[in-house]
């Protein structure tokens, strides 16, 4: 039988237990993001679902985060890598095209004709990565998380052409300092415009040809303004995707594993996307199937010939690797050297 005082007892335990309040869980970190392109694949497929989702995810909600592209932030793409040494912004993706108007040695893996195709551009990127790392770590206090690739980037004119000899004389859109030496030394005219303007450029006659993605150009319609689009790869629009040391250290041990192991399947997937996406490119805008994610053209794919291959390889030891010496000084041509000029078989001198 039980007495009164155990009731008593019994009663207060329930009422304790009642009232106690649930163990407080710790407010999410929250963390912003710069990424790349906006309203490309590689941000709206892979990079915006991967932070607002699948971080979240991973970390069992203790991450969240939000994410924006860098064109769409106000952001200058030159400005991006000053911003993370900053802390103004901890996590961001850096065009290294651009970055390069400020630190030509980063984009020493994306020359200009330095790989024509995927494998040579997965070679190519692996001899570099170490030394980036090192660049960004010493220069400006950033660890690198992932290397991005767009699609490659290739040719597209208004009117016919037969291989690179043909483009003297024409008026080619360009993004950056590289590709244009690379463009004046076809005896062609260089016109620097940005993403956005690209359309507008070719639809007026501004520009003739345009250097762009294969799947990107699809995107934006150059396969209704234009004829003609070239199957080699000029360059691949390289990004890197790094964090501010500081605000990394911050982050919890076990979190930043977890996160730089999905960053790392992440890249993986960028790139298997980005293999995909520059023949589905080629084939959408040529009328060729199968087409899968772009709108099909009537596009002449034009192939690469042993005239344009030797070109490519003319252009880069003649005229890319020295116009980047010029820029960079001694420090590229010892990185160039002890990286990717072995892999090449093409040694850099100095000026």
């Amino acid at each position: 039988m039980v007495d009164s005082r155990s009731w008593s007892l019994l009663f207060l335990a329930l009422a304790l237990f009642v009232a106690r309040p649930a163990l407080a869980q710790p407010d999410p970190i929250r963390i912003k993001i710069v990424g790349g392109l906006a309203d490309v694949r590689q941000f709206t497929t892979f990079e915006e679902p991967f932070w607002r989702e699948r971080i979240p995810a991973a970390t069992g909600g203790r991450v969240v985060a939000e994410i924006s592209a860098f064109d769409r932030s106000g952001i200058r793409g030159q400005e991006v890598l000053q911003l993370m040494r900053l802390g103004v912004v901890p996590y961001g993706t850096a065009l290294l095209a651009l970055a390069a108007t400020e630190e030509p040695e980063l984009n020493g893996a994306d020359l200009v004709a330095v790989s024509p195709d995927m494998p040579a551009l997965r070679r190519t990127v692996a001899a570099y990565r170490p030394h980036l790392r090192e660049i960004l770590a010493e220069r400006y206090g950033l660890e690198l998380l992932a290397i991005y690739t767009y699609s490659a980037q290739v040719l597209f004119c208004r009117n016919p052409f037969t291989g690179l000899s043909d483009l003297r004389g024409r008026r080619i859109r360009t993004s950056s300092v590289g590709m244009s030496e690379a463009v004046a030394a076809l005896g062609a005219v260089p016109v620097v415009t940005p993403f956005a303007e690209l359309m507008p450029a070719m639809r007026s006659g501004q520009v003739e040809c345009a250097v762009t993605g294969t799947l990107s150009g699809n995107g934006i319609g150059l396969h209704e303004v234009s004829t003609h689009v070239h199957s080699l790869a000029l360059t691949w629009g390289l990004s890197i995707f790094a964090v501010n040391q500081a605000a990394w250290m911050g982050m919890p041990e076990d979190l930043r594993g977890i996160i730089a192991r999905e960053i790392g399947v992440l890249e993986a997937r960028i790139w298997d996307a980005a293999a995909e996406e520059t023949g589905d490119g080629l084939a959408c805008n040529s009328g060729a199937t199968p087409c899968r994610m772009g709108r099909r053209g009537r596009m002449t794919l034009v192939p690469v010939s042993p005239a344009d291959e030797a070109l490519r390889r003319r252009l880069l030891s003649e005229t890319v690797l020295p116009g980047w010496v010029r820029r960079c000084g001694v420090e590229c041509v010892d990185a160039w050297n002890h990286t990717i000029g072995p892999e090449l078989g093409l040694m850099a001198s100095p000026e």
